[in-house]
């Protein structure tokens, strides 16, 4: 399933890239068609803006010939070819060919997206002088300069799913932590999307629909109004473990979007003026409304807090775009550091608002929801970068046990969620309904 999975996005990449090529042309067979080496040479050639040496005919002698001159050509960059022969993609054998064009995806696609993120997100970037010496001492360390791509390959994975983090957590409780599992509801997508261009999806209305058809919904959308190629089918997603690469390559594609959203320096300015008068409104608001239910009971103060968040989310829609702005410190102006930082303090004051009604809820929901909290920072909490096996194998087995003895209550609150009467002794509510099911989705 990986490989086929792998197979046919790669193809649609490919042809993605291959229609920029003069003139285009798209493939059919990934593994029959590299053998010749005129692929691989067309695909470099149109990713690095450069003219690569290349026999014409297709004789054995002519093909070989062509495949050495692209790897020769990526090996000159400090790419790592692990076991990547010439003889093996001659035959076309899959696992060789999917990992050289993974390869290629990675460097040319993501790591070039991706550094323009590295100081936005503190990941070491190339172009960093700490990170590259360019003396003539340094220029004799290959070892060193291996090191140093190894390292930021870790940070271009890092920071493209740091950027697809950021797009979606404008949008509530949409929590991506990989590009497997979290991508599989098709919300992450859509919530991507709804930042990029605000008003293209409906995200309540996704919440309530199956998997297959979000991803489907996504997926139709990123086509025909980003123009974002199609290379991945619901049913590719929408599985217990999909393909962490190919979803990467298909992410990207929306980093690369963002990229070319045209905002002139005036616009700029006034939509940041405009997000700055909104979010003191928020502030001002969310500060009246806690005073005003200070003495409210648990329900009312819920609702109280629903009603806000609904005209918050939608009325922030129309701020999105510079809201998500992929400048780095460095690059803003002083109105936009000072929005970042509304932002943050807003978001700040409703997590607290969210976290004190958390701390409320009747018995036992209280003790089911720290539960849920508890179980959710471990599953969202990255293992450390060890290059010691032996440690990172402790500290493996250490989060294993804690997350089992967590999980030994999973049926105990199951049980007690589903069996909770939501009424008091008056027949009134205790909890609003969809918190309830919002605890139930999260289990």
């Amino acid at each position: 399933q990986r490989e086929f999975t792998q197979k046919k996005t790669f193809t649609s990449w490919i042809n993605s890239i291959l229609a920029k090529h003069t003139p285009p042309y798209v493939i059919s067979d990934l593994y029959t068609d590299i053998q010749q080496g005129h692929l691989l040479l067309d695909l470099l050639e149109v990713l690095s803006g450069q003219h690569l040496p290349r026999e014409k005919g297709f004789n054995t002698f002519q093909c070989r010939s062509n495949i050495e001159n692209a790897l020769t050509f990526l090996k000159s960059r400090s790419l790592k070819l692990i076991n990547i022969h010439v003889a093996d993609i001659i035959e076309g054998k899959p696992s060789i060919v999917l990992g050289l064009i993974w390869t290629i995806i990675f460097h040319f696609h993501i790591e070039e997206l991706a550094r323009t993120l590295a100081c936005t997100y503190n990941q070491p970037s190339l172009d960093c002088s700490s990170a590259v010496d360019s003396s003539p001492k340094a220029s004799k360390s290959a070892k060193k300069s291996a090191k140093i791509k190894e390292r930021w390959k870790m940070s271009a994975t890092k920071a493209l799913l740091l950027w697809a983090k950021e797009q979606c957590s404008l949008h509530g409780s949409i929590n991506v932590t990989d590009f497997k599992s979290s991508w599989r509801s098709g919300l992450a997508f859509l919530a991507i999307i709804q930042t990029l261009r605000p008003g293209l999806v409906d995200l309540e209305k996704a919440k309530a629909r199956s998997n297959k058809e979000n991803l489907k919904e996504a997926f139709r959308i990123a086509e025909l109004e980003l123009n974002i190629p199609r290379l991945l089918e619901p049913e590719d997603v929408d599985i217990m473990n999909p393909d962490e690469k190919s979803i990467m390559t298909y992410v990207a594609q929306f980093l690369q979007y963002s990229k070319n959203l045209p905002e002139s320096e005036e616009d700029m300015q006034e939509k940041v003026r405009e997000a700055l008068g909104w979010l003191a409104a928020q502030e001002k608001k969310l500060a009246k409304l806690l005073i005003d239910t200070e003495n409210e009971p648990y329900y009312q103060k819920c609702k109280e807090m629903m009603s806000f968040m609904e005209t918050f989310n939608r009325e922030k829609n129309a701020f999105l775009p510079v809201l998500s702005s992929k400048q780095s410190e460095a690059e803003l102006s002083e109105g936009q550091k000072q929005m970042r930082e509304e932002w943050d303090k807003v978001i700040s004051q409703i997590n607290e608002w969210k976290a004190k009604l958390d701390q409320m809820l009747p018995s036992p929901l209280d003790g089911i929801e720290a539960w849920l909290q508890e179980v959710e920072r471990l599953q969202a909490e990255d293992l450390p970068d060890l290059q010691d096996p032996f440690k990172a194998m402790l500290v493996f087995r250490e989060i294993i046990v804690m997350f089992k003895g967590l999980m030994d209550c999973f049926d105990s609150h199951l049980d007690t969620l589903q069996s909770f009467k939501n009424e008091d002794e008056n027949n009134m509510p205790l909890v609003l309904p969809e918190k309830l099911e919002e605890m139930k989705r999260r289990l």
